[in-house]
């Protein structure tokens, strides 16, 4: 939120530099994130922890100016002349500004137009200098069309007030002429992030509190005793409010015979250094107000209601829509209405979103005559999915939703009918009608020096407890032992009993500074440590993987079936199996949560694949996975992994540029694995959807299915428009690793006998599994057999068709004695004598 010093100085005296200002802002959780300098000269030589934006108006050099006259150029149909007093003299001054040209030839004008004029030498912003939108220029005298210039009347952007460049700033008639410009208009804007915490901060008069409370300097607040001249309200309107819970408080103001017109310039500028643009003096008043205590307003011109009602007094409605209603906002869309969206109606039909945008039909026009001015209070869940739902954010809507307490209601509509009565000329109904059947409760919540200390670490008395929090306007009662602590009545974030203290703690904090909170130590006993067996072991998959060369990715949970479906071949993709759909997506392509963890870690291989010649990923996250039941929704942990492009990166030195297989993902889960002292495991042949038949395989520990790998189908690879080249992936259930986690294993020391090493080459079936074999001779061989690892596999004539041949490398090795040639042969041969019975193995070579 942009807040101009000026503005917030209406409310609170302001002594501190604006820089220490935005600090202790900072400091108390309003995170000033620029500021902004226009015409004020900016501090230097001071390193500043904000950054500072804005050119300075040098005092001599720009100043009020008075034109009392514009005449036609004698050499040019789009420029003009104008005879301006500065204060000192009288100049002639040629400018080709739009908005002076219907005085031309008019004379003496009376009253004289007062406009911000630069004197020659003057530095401004080169408002023609595209390329630099800082860039300045020094006035300098030249001839233009033959008649010499020095000088010139300003525009905003010359001045760095806003881009307006369409014509020159047109003063308030009061601007006292001569007078140095930075001391009549000079300014500073502090651009606030407003957090959701703090959401009622989000006016000046919110920030003006803040800083009341901070620098402990008295609060003004603003004016709500409008000059009320014109006839009752009473019978002129009634409101009605069908659902409390939506709508708490709905308060309706009238103001008649208004000229609509431009709002003082002054206006206009706060509500451009605010970022707000301009557009009259009613939409400017209901604006103006908004920023200034808080409260969103809309305005309806009177005379259309009272048309709709057919001439009877206008009953404003608020209810839910109905099935098929439309409206037509403000931005000129016709909006298709949810059956949960609130609308402020009349019995003809709605008149516009509530809190969120007006309708087009009712909207204020430069022929309204009388405005019925609206100030409610909303149900912030519902106005969130009412912006979500439409896609259409506002202002209002920003403060409705973060929450707005109904007591600003009857405030805004009083402080803003006055603008109105001010800058219109109009007379305001006396009294307001004022529907409020669902008053909040504001909480009450007991605090004692021990809870502050205890939380805080800060030793204070409840008397200085109880200062820091009314200066946040808090009502405290303070008791013997105790503090009764009441919520004022413009904040909704205070909750009740623990929820509350712990929001009063942080009020006591920020006020009281974070910074001056002391270091101190615990004082509380520390709760008994308990471990997070699943949380240790999924960190240590994490810490394995990465150490194996992997990169982790954390990707959405939310997706689309759509995007699903991509990591199916066709034939196992024609139906969408049941989401868990969303409510309330933020995107097209987020609509249901995730059944396929390796649906996301494709779509993040397909994106980088083209910038990376060798990727290897893998992500821990949940699947949201359908009961057999069907009635509910589980949430399964799992574990996916994916390699794609060579296994080594470019070197100077030898590589491997071969593309990684499944043989490589099965080597870094088999290392995973060996560290989680997983046992027994076995890769069983089997499918799984989106792996290639033939090539997927189940992995299974103790005979328990822990997961599945494989190579991705090339369809699914088309799909992502990824090449044809091997593309292994594993998709793995972490509960069901963790289940088969032995977490009591026995540990070896390093043996420091020597080992024997020997070869072992068996020919068997085709068909019988390497792993098979792998686990018999490890039975067989005992502990003595340390080692086991297949180094070649061969098919051929000399093994026979139908046959294959299985190299083993074997390491024997006693932890006690050197073996003999002798008893390393007796385990041999008791090895092969076993295969040879069980699987039907022949020895081929040792």
């Amino acid at each position: 939120m942009k807040v101009p010093i000026s503005w917030l100085k209406e409310f609170v005296e302001i002594s501190l530099p604006i820089e220490e200002l935005a600090h202790k802002l900072t400091l108390a959780g309003l995170e000033v994130e620029e500021i902004r300098y226009v015409g004020l000269q900016r501090p230097e030589g001071k390193k500043q922890e904000t950054k500072v934006t804005g050119i300075p108006w040098g005092p001599e050099e720009i100043v009020v100016g008075e034109v009392r006259e514009v005449m036609p150029h004698p050499n040019a149909d789009r420029l003009v002349l104008c005879r301006l007093d500065d204060g000192e003299k009288e100049h002639t001054v040629l400018t080709g500004a739009p908005n002076l040209f219907p005085y031309k030839g008019k004379g003496e004008l009376d009253p004289p137009l007062k406009v911000a004029y630069a004197r020659e030498g003057a530095t401004i912003i080169d408002a023609y200098n595209e390329s630099d939108p800082n860039a300045t220029t020094t006035l300098k005298r030249k001839k233009i069309r033959g008649v010499e210039s020095y000088s010139m009347a300003c525009s905003e952007r010359e001045l760095g007030i806003s881009d307006e460049h369409e014509g020159i700033i047109l003063l308030d008639p009061d601007a006292p002429t001569g007078k140095p410009l930075v001391e009549y208009l000079g300014d500073a804007v502090l651009d606030i992030a407003i957090t959701p915490n703090i959401a009622r901060a989000a006016s000046v008069f919110g920030v003006a509190r803040e800083v009341a409370a901070i620098t402990g300097a008295s609060l003004k607040p603003p004016e709500l005793n409008p000059l009320m001249e014109g006839d009752p309200i009473k019978g002129k309107a009634a409101v009605k409010i069908t659902n409390p819970e939506d709508n708490p408080r709905f308060v309706l103001g009238l103001i008649e015979n208004v000229s609509i017109q431009p709002s003082p310039y002054w206006v206009q500028l706060r509500l451009k250094l605010a970022g707000v643009r301009p557009i009259d003096a009613l939409v400017d008043a209901t604006n103006y107000t908004m920023l200034e205590i808080g409260e969103p307003l809309h305005a309806f011109d009177y005379d259309v209601l009272v048309q709709r009602a057919g001439g009877k007094t206008p009953l404003i409605i608020t209810r839910r829509a109905e099935q098929g209603e439309t409206l037509t906002t403000l931005d000129d869309v016709e909006r298709k209405l949810d059956d949960f969206t609130v609308l402020v109606t009349d019995q003809a039909g709605p008149l516009s979103l509530a809190g969120v945008m007006g309708g087009a039909e009712s909207e204020v026009t430069p022929q309204t005559v009388s405005v019925l001015l609206e100030g409610a209070s909303w149900n912030y869940v519902n106005i969130r999915r009412t912006v979500a739902s439409q896609g259409l954010p506002s202002e209002a809507a920003y403060r409705f939703e973060r929450g707005v307490h109904p007591e600003l209601a009857p405030q805004g509509v009083l402080r803003c009918l006055e603008w109105m009565r001010r800058w219109t000329g109009g007379k305001v109904a006396r009294g307001l009608v004022d529907e409020y059947p669902l008053p909040p409760e504001d909480p009450e919540v007991i605090l004692t020096s021990r809870d502050v200390q205890r939380w805080l670490g800060l030793d204070l008395t409840l008397r200085e407890i109880a200062d820091l929090l009314q200066k946040l306007d808090f009502n405290v009662e303070v008791n013997e032992d105790q503090l009764l602590v009441k919520t004022p009545p413009h904040r909704l974030d205070i909750g009740k009993g623990m929820i509350g203290k712990a929001d009063l703690m942080e009020e006591i904090a920020r006020i009281y500074g974070y910074d001056k909170i002391p270091e101190t130590n615990l004082s509380d006993a520390l709760p008994p440590q308990v471990g997070n067996h699943g949380l240790e072991l999924e960190e240590k998959i994490r810490d394995k993987l990465v150490g194996l060369g992997l990169q982790e990715i954390v990707s959405y949970r939310m997706t689309s079936p759509e995007i699903e479906r991509k990591a199916l071949p066709p034939e196992e993709g024609d139906e969408f199996p049941d989401y868990l759909e969303l409510a309330n997506p933020i995107s097209a392509d987020k609509t249901v949560m995730r059944r396929n963890l390796l649906a996301s870690l494709l779509e993040v291989v397909a994106k980088n694949h083209r910038q990376r010649e060798r990727i290897a990923l893998f992500e821990i996250g949940p699947e949201f996975l359908p009961t057999e039941e069907g009635a509910e929704i589980q949430e399964i942990t799992k574990l996916g992994l994916c390699l794609s492009g060579s296994r080594t990166l470019p070197s100077w030195l030898s590589t491997d540029s071969e593309p990684m297989d499944f043989y490589d993902l099965k080597g870094i889960l088999d290392e995973l694995l060996a560290d989680l002292h997983i046992s027994a495991v076995k890769y069983l042949p089997d499918e799984f959807p989106g792996f290639h038949p033939g090539k997927s395989a189940r992995i299974e520990a103790s005979g328990v299915a822990v997961g599945y790998i494989g190579e991705i189908h090339p369809q699914v690879k088309r799909n992502y428009r990824l090449q044809d080249r091997p593309l292994p992936a594993a998709i793995l259930d972490i509960a069901a690793l963790i289940k088969g986690v032995d977490q009591l294993f026995e540990v070896e020391p390093i043996p420091d006998q020597p080992p024997v090493l020997e070869d072992l080459a068996l020919v068997v079936d085709g068909q019988v599994p390497a792993g098979d074999v792998e686990a018999l001779i490890r039975q067989t061989g005992g502990k003595t057999l340390r080692e086991v690892r297949l180094f070649d596999v061969y098919r051929g004539e000399q093994v026979g068709e139908g046959k294959k041949s299985l190299a083993y490398n074997l390491v024997y090795q006693h932890p006690e004695k050197t073996l003999t040639d002798k008893e390393v042969l007796a385990i041999r041969n008791k090895i092969v004598r076993r295969l040879e019975k069980e699987l039907g193995a022949q020895l081929r070579s040792w």
